[in-house]
């Protein structure tokens, strides 16, 4: 594929310091560089149709004003900034373009990752998974549920997502959704769905318990209106209440670290809205750079065949008669395992789902997991 054809270079030069994060990586300016090798592929959006008749915004390059700042962090870097995605005639060819781009990138084990642009840019990412031939996990952290398709399609994606044939999606986890912002027919049909929806207030209880629900993700959109105003001035829905900056760049970190994770997408910032200080670009460059962080932190869980993992069987005594849990070695994270004898095509896949100690605990104490059997209940 000729990348140069979807993509405008990046005028955005802000240091020449060796050890920043513009120092770091490769970067289409005048001419679109090598990709062959890399690991990740940052992708600037300016796509806005979705949510008004603005069609291209700068937003994407206050983001790499803020990041290209950034110190390096560990590991090597195999990174290239693409540029800026070329958007399409209609709103539509954009998704379509995107969904191109982003599963060429993924057959390559490139992960892309999606900045700016209005939340409904996820189609495309989305839409990237159709020639994968396997069934996916998405993770959505936004403030609302967009199940509204009789408004824009910034306020109707996930429906969109829920409908789209042919279907692949297997697991949908909503997270930091407020609850006086969301329709309870909304929940309702998530439930009936058998897919998981976390209130904002769950979320910031105890921010860890979210993270075997991020590890069992293959692709992760987020809308910066997830984050309080105080940090994300800029989010085009942005709320008194919210996440804060930390809180995000710690479920960033997580997905970095998710060996599953595929493609990332941070949508729903409007630059011209943004403070003097530019908040919420440095916000969302901080949050790519942890994520980018996490991705050099992956410890190779995956073979859970291997030596690098200890296997406990707890017996109930009832049906199932024993659930298998694996601990890794390397990361001390855990894992249970859903039988699914009568697995064909694409529901013939990994039957391994992300938990911690505390599910393990709740099984000694003969009682089954919540998500253990949301999991089985669907295959």
């Amino acid at each position: 594929m000729d990348l140069k054809l979807f993509f405008n270079p990046t005028e955005v030069d802000v240091d020449s310091d060796p050890a920043t994060f513009q120092s770091s990586i490769y970067i289409n300016r005048h001419k679109m560089p090598d990709h062959e090798g890399m690991d990740i592929a940052l992708i600037g959006l300016t796509e806005y149709r979705g949510q008004s008749e603005s069609a291209e915004q700068t937003s994407a390059d206050e983001v790499r004003k803020q990041l290209y700042k950034l110190k390096k962090g560990f590991g090597d870097y195999a990174i290239v900034d693409l540029g800026n995605f070329r958007n399409g005639p209609k709103l539509e060819d954009t998704y379509l373009r995107l969904k191109e781009v982003c599963g060429y990138l993924m057959e390559k084990n490139i992960i892309p990752i999606l900045f700016g642009g209005s939340h409904d840019m996820d189609l495309g990412q989305y839409y990237a998974y159709e020639s994968a031939e396997k069934l996916i996990s998405v993770l959505n952290i936004d403030n609302s549920m967009d199940l509204e398709e009789d408004q824009s399609a910034s306020k109707g994606h996930i429906s969109k997502i829920f409908k789209h044939e042919p279907n692949y999606l297997f697991s949908y986890y909503h997270l930091a959704y407020q609850s006086y912002l969301t329709n309870q027919k909304a929940l309702e049909l998530l439930e009936k769905l058998s897919f998981e929806a976390i209130r904002l207030g769950v979320v910031k209880e105890n921010i860890k318990e979210m993270e075997p629900l991020v590890r069992d993700a293959d692709m992760l959109t987020f809308d910066m209106s997830a984050i309080q105003a105080f940090y994300a001035p800029a989010a085009t829905d942005s709320k008194v209440y919210g996440l804060t900056g930390e809180e995000a760049c710690q479920l960033c970190w997580y997905a970095g670290q998710n060996e599953k994770m595929s493609s990332v997408g941070l949508y729903d910032y409007d630059a011209t809205s943004d403070s003097e200080d530019m908040k919420t670009a440095f916000v969302l460059a901080t949050m790519l750079w942890y994520f980018i962080e996490g991705f050099y932190h992956r410890k190779g869980d995956k073979n859970f065949k291997s030596n690098d993992y200890i296997m406990y069987e707890v017996h109930l005594g009832g049906d199932p008669e024993t659930i298998r849990f694996y601990k890794s070695k390397l990361s001390e994270r855990w894992w249970m395992e859903v039988p699914n004898p009568e697995a064909e095509g694409l529901f013939n896949r990994n039957r391994m789902i992300a938990c911690n100690y505390s599910d393990y605990d709740l099984a000694l104490k003969g009682e089954l997991p919540d998500r253990w059997m949301n999991f089985f209940n669907k295959v």
